[in-house]
């Protein structure tokens, strides 16, 4: 499938069959630990990226394949960031009158400062937008917006849909170590936060290859700092140990690009996902994928893992530009 992917097993949502309505890597941020790499070049305008219609029949297909109680969320999780997509809203729409699941969108927030971005959100059932900083320096140091998405364009964005929002409003803040994890950081966000007025916050953690290689994971005190700071609605997000299935909808060189595409994994990890068909023909798949040119593995600090080929990540840990 080129548009859905999953279930996969979410940090924060149980089993998410993935919606990704955008092509890689179409971002107005590029953020210092993101999975999918680097961002080259940042997109600034809205656009029907992915053909909408054709996306709503992957949706039907992958849920007709799934077993009743074996997804938990519909999830709009872009390779890049899904509020880019001017049909988002009734994309969301439409999956909802597919299903009763409900409906999430993982969001960097940053478009939120437009009303038409707001109410086309106003479908889904939960709403994540990031906030990683609590000043504008900080915000720019560590997601790397373009100019015109601003630090004050983000809060205002997610406090005016918090006022209008039904749903669940659930913050997402990535730490890094050495740059968001002090006292003095995690004390501004709790300032924005007591502003925002989410649900829940989630801290979370750059495990997966980050697109600049000297982006290294909090430390426990780090995190504990994090969750004493930013108060009881937040808790810290770790991977689903994973009682995760993929899907036999297509074929399994085009499920393991699908999966590595959004998610870079481990092998381990898809063995266990894809455990729906041997470990010796995912490994076949992972070496005719890697033949064609189409994944490849990334190394952090000594564990590889397998991504989309485009994808673009850098290998010096000095460089922080």
């Amino acid at each position: 499938m080129k548009y859905v992917f999953g279930p996969v097993p979410s940090r924060r949502l149980g089993q998410s069959l993935g919606i990704d309505p955008i092509p890689l890597k179409t971002c107005n941020w590029n953020c210092v630990y993101c999975q999918l790499g680097r961002t080259m070049p940042l997109t600034l305008e809205r656009g029907e990226y992915a053909p909408r219609h054709e996306l709503l029949a992957e949706v039907e297909q992958a849920l007709a394949a799934c077993q009743p109680g074996e997804i938990d969320w519909a999830t709009f999780v872009g390779s890049g960031e899904p509020t880019l997509h001017s049909g988002l809203g009734w994309m969301i729409r439409q999956v909802k009158a597919h299903t009763d699941l409900p409906v999430a969108v993982i969001t960097n927030g940053s478009l939120l400062f437009l009303p038409e971005v707001r109410d086309e959100l106003l479908a889904a059932d939960a709403v994540l937008p990031t906030l990683d900083a609590g000043n504008a320096w900080l915000y720019r140091q560590i997601n790397r917006a373009a100019p015109r998405f601003t630090f004050e364009r983000l809060i205002e964005g997610i406090e005016m849909f918090r006022k209008v929002f039904t749903g669940r409003l659930w913050i997402e803040t990535m730490l890094v170590k050495g740059m968001n994890d002090t006292a003095e950081a995690l004390g501004e966000i709790a300032l924005v936060l007591e502003r925002l007025q989410p649900d829940h916050v989630h801290i979370t953690l750059p495990i997966r290859p980050p697109a600049e290689a000297w982006v290294r994971l909090s430390d426990e005190a780090g995190v504990r700092r994090a969750e004493q700071i930013l108060g009881k609605i937040a808790s810290v997000s770790v991977p689903s140990e994973s009682e995760a299935r993929a899907t036999r909808v297509g074929d399994l060189a085009e499920t393991v690009l699908s999966i590595v595409t959004r998610h870079p994994m481990r092998e381990a990890e898809l063995l266990t996902l894809l455990n729906r068909w041997s470990a010796d023909e995912v490994r076949q798949a992972l070496q005719d994928l890697a033949g064609r040119h189409q994944v490849r593995a990334v190394d952090r600090d000594g564990l590889a893992f397998w991504s989309a080929a485009a994808m673009s990540f850098h290998t010096s840990r000095g460089d922080k530009k």
